[in-house]
């Protein structure tokens, strides 16, 4: 089984606006509603590809409500913590010739609700995967991530860690099973823009070095990098295709990972999974479906 952790759900809310003018009125040509959070996407697209899989995290208010509806209604399975106060947030995506993204704050987390979290994650063993995607609500210690892989430790539970910054610094002791960073977040890690090339690849192992098991890196239109646990480095350019939003193309990519290996455990047929989900959501409206991603794979350079 696979298990998403989602510490800051949301809903989001896509519109697409003629010619975005600030401080004017603007009317939608087009609207979305995405049940969202980066564990959530991943959850989503492994149910896509037939994974079996189980959305843990906060929920709150009746914007939480509606994630939790929604999600069941498409037919996933959710564990989610409900707390007593806030609102699971909106955040708001604005399409007018390119992406302008406002992120709601989200709830604060009681201690007693992050106990419940941890009591949950007692109930995995081994060869179940944790997925812990996306940032950290406000008020929770920023060893957060570690404190879980802790938890987890000695129990031979795959875990994935898609974070930024000190998140993913901190996780890399714990020989989390995948990492992945985009070009842009490794460039940050080692106090730099986005990377290419060498440098990419380098600062890539820095990572491996440090304990990472595998790490892929996503690299928009330049495709993506693995380093695998067998020492390969794979590298694979991006199918044919319209893009039409990135939204959640990072967490498919995750996702397609995971299916792919638990479906051969195999890295190379992983990796070009991984691809071709990140692809398939980058050119559709919302996260791809299993027979997008599926179509995409032999398209692959």
């Amino acid at each position: 089984m696979v298990y998403t952790v989602t510490l800051n759900p949301a809903l989001d809310y896509e519109v697409c606006v003629d010619s975005f003018r600030a401080g004017g009125l603007n009317r939608t040509q087009r609207e979305n509603l995405h049940f969202g959070g980066k564990g959530v996407n991943v959850s989503t697209v492994l149910h896509n590809l037939g994974v079996e899989t189980v959305a843990l995290g906060f929920v709150a208010g009746f914007t939480g409500q509606a994630l939790e509806r929604g999600l069941k209604d498409a037919g996933m399975e959710t564990d989610f913590i409900h707390l007593e106060e806030g609102l699971t947030r909106i955040n708001m995506k604005i399409r007018s010739g390119e992406e302008t993204e406002i992120n709601g704050g989200g709830p604060a987390i009681p201690p007693e609700a992050l106990e419940a979290l941890f009591q949950k994650l007692d109930r995995l063993r081994e060869g179940d995967v944790l997925v812990l995607a996306g940032s950290l609500p406000g008020g929770l210690p920023e060893d957060m991530y570690q404190r879980i892989l802790a938890r987890v430790r000695g129990r031979e539970v795959l875990t994935v860690v898609d974070a930024a910054r000190n998140l993913l610094w901190g996780v890399l002791p714990y020989r989390p099973f995948l990492i992945k960073p985009n070009s842009a977040e490794l460039g940050e890690l080692f106090g730099k823009g986005p990377l290419f090339g060498e440098e990419l690849l380098s600062c890539a192992r820095q990572l491996q070095e440090q304990g990472a098991r595998n790490v892929l890196v996503s690299m928009a239109g330049d495709g993506s990098l693995l380093l695998d646990e067998t020492g390969a480095c794979r590298r694979l350019g991006v199918p044919p295709g319209t893009v039409r939003h990135t939204v959640g193309a990072g967490d498919s990519m995750v996702a397609g990972f995971l299916a792919g290996w638990l479906e051969t455990r195999d890295y190379a047929a992983a990796h070009r999974m991984g691809a071709a989900a990140g692809s398939a959501t980058a050119f559709s409206d919302g996260l791809a479906t299993g027979p997008e991603i599926r179509a995409l794979l032999g398209a692959i350079p």
